[in-house]
């Protein structure tokens, strides 16, 4: 079982980094919260905490190596109790979680079944589902992942989390509104508000 793996990335790509270790490349799922942080170390050397899972059909013998990557420990214990919940799974847990560790068990904790509901792939019986399961279990995570994360200081409000649940309610898919906000990001890194992030985003759609 690998639990922790280092390297330096090459390329990010979606959820999926490419990571050079030796003389091997690994390519390895990240969340969509992690992906913005290392956007920025590609060629230098980083350590993530890793799950590693089987994924394809055991019935047709066709299984396939995965790994999923987490920038702290902590993250990567949150992501397997996600897990955990009937009818989530790994790839749905996966493409949940857009925003920090904090954020979602904070949720959680607060029993917010609307908030859970508008993540990616999260409908309200799904919400209602992890509340039941997770609620007692969660408020370690919302005290302790903002110590624990290389990217604390983005914890406590991250504007381009919210600005990507805005731009996919209006209408754009996943992948193209990754695209806007990373054009955004390369032209200006910090946003007060989500205001003026969206501002920027179609100010360079009209360009």
């Amino acid at each position: 079982m690998i639990t922790k793996i280092t390297g330096r990335p090459l390329v990010v790509s979606g959820e999926t980094l490419t990571l050079a270790v030796g003389a091997f490349e690994y390519e390895v799922l990240i969340p969509e919260f992690a992906r913005r942080h290392l956007q920025d170390k590609i060629g230098s050397e980083i350590s993530l905490h890793t799950i590693e899972y089987l994924e394809g059909n055991p019935m047709q013998g066709r299984m396939t190596p995965r790994l999923i990557g987490f920038l702290s420990n902590i993250e990567r214990e949150f992501f397997e109790l996600i897990c955990q919940v009937d009818g989530v799974g790994v790839r749905k847990a996966l493409r949940a979680m857009i925003r920090p560790v904090q954020e979602v068990a904070q949720m959680i904790e607060d029993q917010d079944a609307k908030g859970l509901s508008t993540l990616p792939g999260v409908g309200p019986a799904t919400a209602d589902r992890i509340i039941a399961k997770l609620r007692r279990k969660v408020p370690k995570f919302a005290l302790l992942v903002a110590r624990d994360s290389p990217h604390s200081a983005e914890v406590e409000r991250d504007v381009v989390s919210e600005a990507f649940e805005v731009l996919r309610a209006l209408g754009h898919s996943e992948s193209d509104a990754r695209r806007l906000l990373d054009d955004a990001l390369t032209r200006k890194k910090k946003f007060k508000d989500v205001e003026e992030m969206l501002h920027a985003v179609y100010e360079q759609r009209h360009a």
